[in-house]
């Protein structure tokens, strides 16, 4: 018996259909999904690649098929038959494809706004003035290119900076006051750019805050509540953290596959990145933005860890800390430069002599 083509194009829909889902599902291609929000991240992957694998299979499918089924056969010199086309079968073709980009487009934009990327309220941040936006047409652009302090409206960036400035530790290796901070854009609102953090927890403080500052080739972090500075960021499960970054030098990317979240750190702009780790372990911190010709060696770790290992951490840091500051007032009598005395202990924190040396020379100069 002769199996009608449309039960065959239902059962080939059924497989092709289940075949999908289930790559979709299962390719295994992502790290570990280590917070909350790399999990929405994955859901979007996810989807995107059950339909492109659907599509995949349907395309090449056919191709296939109709490779064999409509090869040349021996001896057969004639023209192929002369088809015009099939308009509704064009009609489907444009419409189905259409309909699966305007789907993954709203799907996106949900993600991006699930993960805190976009803020409606950031617009008015900076008002619109006579001075840039009626007479002016591109001061905006202008504006956020800007190096010069604003003379009038809102400098977002300069109030983050000065904010975290009032951290000793965070000044002691940011040279913010050499760098002068962007401007906001009139008419567009803060150019400190901010990703993360789940839309319940919105206007709410983080749980903890962390400075972060990128410079040729590493990564400095600081805990302002207890003014600790390391070369390794060390943060517990389940608690909300919120990193605030600049560069002291050149553009640098903190990024953290494990976190699906990348965010620029610029000189002269405050980024922002929130998340929640979920997955304790250590994941490598990579700079993904050509810095240099030393841009591959500038990676270090993020440790999420337990509660109780976190506080533990950030008590043997302390007793360090007090321990270093003990020894510096005991050897002043040897006339030791910060850089010489420092310099046997940056191995410990993870961070290269050189670096030390670079951040003092910035600050004297």
């Amino acid at each position: 018996m002769k199996i009608p083509s449309s039960i065959w194009t239902l059962l080939i829909g059924i497989v092709l259909t289940l075949v999908s889902l289930w790559y979709g599902q299962n390719h295994g291609l992502l790290p570990t999904a280590a917070t909350d929000e790399a999990v929405l991240v994955d859901g979007l992957f996810n989807t995107m690649m059950i339909v492109s694998t659907g599509i995949f299979l349907l395309v090449e499918g056919i191709l296939i098929y109709s490779a064999i089924k409509y090869r040349r056969r021996a001896g057969d010199n004639e023209d192929g038959p002369p088809i015009e086309g099939n308009v509704p079968l064009e009609i489907l073709w444009t419409a189905i494809p259409a309909i699966i980009v305007i789907g993954i487009s709203v799907y996106s934009f949900e993600v991006y706004n699930d993960i805190g990327g976009f803020d409606p309220h950031a617009v008015h941040e900076a008002p619109m003035t006579e001075d840039f936006s009626m007479t002016m047409p591109g001061a905006a652009i202008a504006a956020t290119l800007s190096d010069t302090p604003p003379s009038t409206g809102a400098n977002l960036n300069q109030e983050k900076s000065d904010e975290a400035m009032q951290d000793p530790a965070t000044a002691a290796v940011r040279n913010a006051d050499q760098i002068p901070q962007k401007r906001n854009a009139p008419g567009v609102g803060s150019v400190a750019p901010t990703i993360g953090g789940s839309p319940e927890k919105a206007g709410q403080p983080p749980e903890l805050r962390v400075n972060v500052t990128g410079l040729q080739y590493a990564w400095l972090f600081t805990y302002p509540e207890t003014g600790v500075t390391t070369g390794e960021l060390h943060v517990p499960v389940g608690r909300e953290v919120q990193i605030n970054m600049t560069a002291n030098d050149v553009i640098h990317a903190f990024w953290v596959p494990e976190f699906r979240l990348k965010q620029d750190a610029i000189p002269g702009r405050q980024s922002e990145i929130r998340f929640t780790p979920r997955v304790a372990g250590s994941y490598d911190l990579i700079c993904a933005e050509l810095c240099g010709p030393y841009h591959g060696a500038m990676k270090t770790q993020v440790v999420v860890e337990t509660q109780a290992a976190y506080d533990q951490w950030m008590q043997e840091q302390l007793v360090a800390s007090s321990e270093t500051f003990n020894q510096a007032v005991a050897v002043n009598s040897a006339d030791l430069s910060p850089d010489e005395f420092l310099n046997p202990y940056t191995k410990d924190m993870g961070i290269q002599p050189e670096i030390i040396n670079q951040v003092h020379t910035a600050h004297h100069h």
